[in-house]
């Protein structure tokens, strides 16, 4: 497995990660066991780059990782979120900040983080007051490096300049580039690294899902506009053509978009439950995409190409903040 230096930090990591929202019941039934093998898999892959939030499951998902991570935790680089609270409302406040990571060091059953992330800004609390609390636990030895997640240009400046932010993450992918005009700038010149969730646009590009019924009843996809009517058919006549490069290259279309992500200089961490979408999409790593690969797939994928927005619009209101 390839690695990397995780923004200004001196923390090495994987060259892609593992999402683990999906192993609490976003996109349909889980089955722990199974998500716990698929975790354990990551580590004998060198996949070390594990990503939780409070907001999974309520607890639920960071409790699952600290199973699986039981005796292993040395292997591991383990980035967990807080901000929201048990009604979905954003909370930066400083006590906040302090309850949510003792919670979360509970739930996982570790001494410390290694990349504690602000899941969403909070607009009603100044930047500065939230890092700072976040700065304290750095001090105090229970969290390692910190992170901002879908935060604007602006905001992130403001929050770098309290206390070095590492890591900025947010959506994105060949489907969802929108952050490359005015928030990708600032975090290479800052010196983030930039961690993509969702970089096969929540399973879409990945070309398993052919009809708005393959996707389970209590499956969130079934509400976003990517998967809606027209929308939904016209993604897939995209992905047609993507199919093609990637068959070209030898390689799947979920590889082929994880590898764009990685050539344009990001940190993908797909999610997945299963252990052979993982081993799938650890191999990613080691394609390798010429100026003219580059060139073609920005062809029949450029900028906008994905139709209808990649979340509802309620929570489209809380990104780059």
């Amino acid at each position: 497995m390839k690695t990397r230096t995780l923004g200004n930090s001196d923390l090495t990591v994987s060259a892609i990660g593992l999402g683990l929202m999906g192993m609490s019941g976003t996109y349909g039934q889980t089955n722990d066991e199974e998500s716990i093998r698929t975790i354990q898999r990551a580590l004998e892959l060198d996949v070390t780059f594990l990503d939780s939030a409070s907001l999974y499951g309520f607890g639920h998902n960071e409790k699952l990782l600290g199973k699986a991570l039981m005796g292993r935790r040395d292997q591991a680089v383990v980035a967990t979120k807080f901000g929201f609270q048990k009604d979905y409302s954003i909370n930066g406040r400083p006590d906040f900040v302090r309850k949510s990571i003792d919670e979360s060091l509970q739930h996982l059953g570790i001494d410390h983080v290694d990349l504690y992330y602000q899941h969403r800004v909070d607009p009603n609390v100044p930047i500065e007051e939230t890092v700072g609390a976040m700065a304290e636990l750095v001090k105090a030895g229970k969290v390692r490096y910190l992170g901002l997640s879908e935060a604007g240009p602006d905001t992130i400046r403001r929050a770098h300049a309290v206390h070095p932010i590492s890591a900025l993450q947010t959506e994105y992918s060949l489907w969802s580039r929108e952050i490359e005009n005015d928030i990708l700038p600032v975090v290479r010149e800052l010196g983030l690294t930039l961690v993509a969730y969702s970089p096969l646009s929540r399973g879409i590009i990945s070309g398993e899902i052919t009809s708005f019924n393959d996707l389970a009843e209590d499956d969130i996809r079934r509400h976003l506009p990517r998967y809606q009517g027209d929308n939904f058919q016209k993604n897939l006549d995209v992905l047609e053509e993507i199919k093609k490069i990637a068959t070209e290259k030898e390689c799947t279309p979920s590889q082929l978009a994880l590898a764009w992500t990685i050539a344009n200089g990001a940190l993908p961490i797909p999610g997945t439950k299963r252990v052979k979408y993982l081993e799938e999409n650890a191999d990613s790593v080691d394609i390798v995409l010429t100026t003219d690969d580059l060139a073609r797939i920005e062809g029949v994928s450029p900028k906008n190409a994905a139709h209808g927005e990649r979340m509802l619009e309620v929570h489209m209101k809380d990104v780059n903040l």
